[in-house]
């Protein structure tokens, strides 16, 4: 992985080293000590590898008009949008690494050919509380993520029907809840950098849209814990332009072909709810609840957050509301008043 790249921006590949503390081409050529599938050293080398083939592509085809990552992506997008330089990243990378590697508790699950509303009943229906919503990768695939004996059980019953439940192989049941210490450790270390605004849009994993100003620490530490919203985050792009050109970046082509499935899909996906209860949804929240509502949220532990705009429906089917403090929407299913 990457041999090309290291062999090409040699000084960049230096810097990684200095700062890892070992070698990243050792890493990812010969990986000597079977460390890369470990997620301690699976992130920094995903983000090394990732971050040289962008510089490869600046030079040659200069910048996009957005930029988006999916999940440890998304540091390379911010990268891409000079939001902070190559050392920055990696040194971020590495903290989020070790605070992820920690996580022993929890597993996760891919499920395919259901849709998330359609799980999330499932989950409702039978009592399983601790487990939630970590990838939204495709109309016909989520990533659930939770308490480990829930995740077991959950699996017979979503394949009751035509779908399919994938146990991953992953340390810890990341983006979701259990994650909420490392959220709040990765928060504090987030707090000793300073963040420039994006100059490329970078669409965001937990809103689905692009950045806002001042929301680069604020939302790199709620993606801990909160949905990564690549299928919407695509939906958006490509409500744009439906035929705009999108390019991976990096190693392999998972993301490609999610493309290649959201771009299948998405004329005959389900949605969340019938557009109507979804309007009237929005439409009580904000007969309710005015502007400058003190909300909790479910998935950020804690916290008393405060509306910043009314409710809308993003997407035709997602209704939400825009809070300050995380500078991003979250579902109304999401949100409690304080």
């Amino acid at each position: 992985m990457g041999r090309h790249l290291f062999e090409r921006f040699p000084d960049l590949t230096a810097q990684a080293d200095q700062v890892l503390g070992y070698s990243i081409r050792e890493l990812c050529v010969d990986d000597p000590r079977q460390q890369l599938n470990q997620t301690l050293y699976t992130q920094p080398a995903i983000f090394v590898v990732s971050a040289l083939a962008w510089y490869e592509h600046l030079a040659s085809h200069g910048k996009p008009d957005f930029v988006a990552g999916h999940s440890l992506g998304e540091f390379n997008a911010l990268l891409a949008a000079e939001s902070f330089g190559f050392e920055t990243g990696l040194r971020l990378v590495r903290r989020r690494a070790e605070l992820m590697s920690a996580a022993a508790d929890g597993a996760m699950a891919a499920v395919l050919n259901l849709d998330a509303a359609d799980i999330e009943a499932i989950l409702r229906d039978h009592g399983l509380d601790q487990i939630d919503i970590a990838n939204l990768n495709a109309p016909s695939q989520t990533v659930i993520s939770g308490a480990r004996e829930q995740i077991a059980r959950a699996a017979p019953l979503l394949e009751a029907g035509k779908a399919r439940c994938i146990p991953l192989n992953t340390s810890g049941a990341f983006h979701s809840r259990l994650m909420e210490p490392a959220r709040q450790q990765f928060e504090a270390f987030l707090a000793s950098f300073d963040f420039r605004a994006p100059a490329i849009p970078v669409i965001a994993n937990v809103t689905a849209q692009p950045y806002q100003p001042g929301a680069v620490a604020a939302n790199l530490a709620r993606q801990l814990t909160g949905t990564v919203r690549w299928h919407e985050s695509i939906a958006y792009l490509l409500a744009l332009d439906p035929g705009q050109q999108m390019v991976e970046l990096g190693h392999g082509e998972v993301l490609t072909n999610l493309l290649k499935k959201i771009r299948s899909e998405r004329q005959v996906a389900p949605v969340s709810a019938p557009a109507a209860t979804v309007h009237e949804r929005v439409r009580d929240w904000n007969l309710r609840y005015p502007v400058g509502t003190r909300v909790r949220s479910a998935i950020v532990a804690g916290a008393v957050l405060v509306t910043r705009t009314e409710a809308v429906v993003l997407f035709q089917h997602r209704p939400a509301v825009y809070l300050d403090g995380y500078q991003g929407y979250f579902d109304l299913d999401e949100l409690q008043p304080a």
